[in-house]
């Protein structure tokens, strides 16, 4: 008996969870009386935000421009002291001119070795022209000092003197091959000195594009939210200086129930309405879904909602509305997002855009 209770007990506690789970998705739905077409959220104006921030440690000189000013793309927004990075530029400027003296020195080596072992050969192709010759007189001297023509002295003269050519041609060979070799070292020379000057350059490049980068300019248009350090101040490498929101890129995003995300797809129309202006209608485009579930976040009305596993879902406001209207964006601001979920349903006079929207 008690066993079939436990198990009545179970069935009725799962039917009051279902129809609990229900009911909060009706109320979700119908919370703002527009129909079970229209899903809802709510959430705050969002939009990107870029750092600017130093490549390379230094103190900031100057900056340019305050907390709510518009700026361009382009646009110099403050300057880090670059007397240190001028300074290292100078040096290596010097060097590289080192560098080139170096190789007009080594260059003029190489013509120097080049020409010493032309002589050299010249040396080697004499020498071997007189070895010849040396033996012809050795060949004959030798047949007629045979016949008695000619004192056996006058061979042996010519036997010495065909040494005497070997060993001078020996040497002028030798003479070669170390003028070979100091071509070699000169050419080996010019390489290294002409790598400094490569080197020296590609500093001088680096150190220009630090010095560039010294300069902090705005990479798009936008709006100066925070101005995170003053002029004066040290910041290392990556430091934070400014702070600016694109303001070509404003979202709101907010979180619905598995039963709506899933009818949600990408590109769809939605509406936005600020707290701040609550008749105004602001025409959007939804830019994403979550393909997770996940917690909502605790500015969720209800406990029980925040309970519930949602579904993150951004919508875009069109770039060229933010256009005409980006003096009156401002992130943060709160407000609700709509979207149809139904879209045979047309959109509720309450969320009907103006014609000039």
């Amino acid at each position: 008996m008690n066993g079939g209770w436990k198990k009545w007990g179970l069935r009725l506690g799962v039917a009051a969870a279902v129809a609990a789970v229900a009911l909060a998705a009706w109320q979700y739905l119908h919370r703002d009386g527009l129909g079970e077409g229209i899903a809802s959220g709510n959430g705050r104006l969002e939009a990107t935000e870029i750092d600017i921030a130093a490549k390379t440690p230094g103190r900031i000189r100057e900056i340019h421009v305050d907390e709510g000013d518009e700026v361009k793309a382009g646009q110099i927004l403050a300057r880090i002291d670059a007397d240190s990075l001028e300074a290292q530029r100078a040096e290596a400027q010097a060097q590289m001119q080192a560098a080139l003296t170096a190789v007009q020195s080594a260059e003029a080596q190489v013509a120097q070795a080049s020409n010493q072992r032309t002589a050299a050969v010249a040396q080697v192709r004499q020498r071997r022209a007189d070895l010849d010759a040396a033996h012809q007189h050795l060949r004959r001297s030798t047949e007629l000092a045979a016949e008695g023509a000619t004192p056996r002295q006058e061979q042996e003269d010519d036997r010495a003197r065909l040494l005497s050519v070997q060993a001078g041609l020996d040497a002028a060979q030798a003479q070669a091959s170390a003028t070979e070799a100091a071509v070699a070292t000169a050419r080996s020379q010019v390489a290294g000195a002409r790598a400094n000057v490569e080197a020296a350059r590609a500093a001088i490049e680096r150190l220009d594009a630090d010095i560039r980068d010294a300069v902090l300019r705005s990479p798009r248009p936008g709006r100066v939210q925070y101005r995170i350090a003053e002029p004066g101040e040290v910041v290392g490498a990556g430091g934070k200086v400014l702070n600016l929101i694109d303001l070509s890129d404003v979202y709101m995003t907010f979180f619905l129930p598995e039963a709506a995300a899933g009818r949600v797809g990408m590109g769809d129309e939605a509406r936005i309405v600020l707290d701040a202006a609550p008749d105004s209608v602001i025409p959007a485009r939804i830019s994403f879904v979550a393909d997770v579930a996940q917690f909502t976040p605790k500015t969720v009305e209800t406990k029980d909602e925040r309970q519930k596993l949602m579904f993150r879902v951004r919508a875009s406001i069109d770039p060229a509305l933010l256009a005409r209207y980006r003096a009156l964006v401002k992130s943060g601001m709160p407000g609700m997002a709509y979207v149809r979920i139904d879209r045979t349903q047309p959109w509720p006079a309450k969320l009907a855009l103006t014609p000039a929207q």
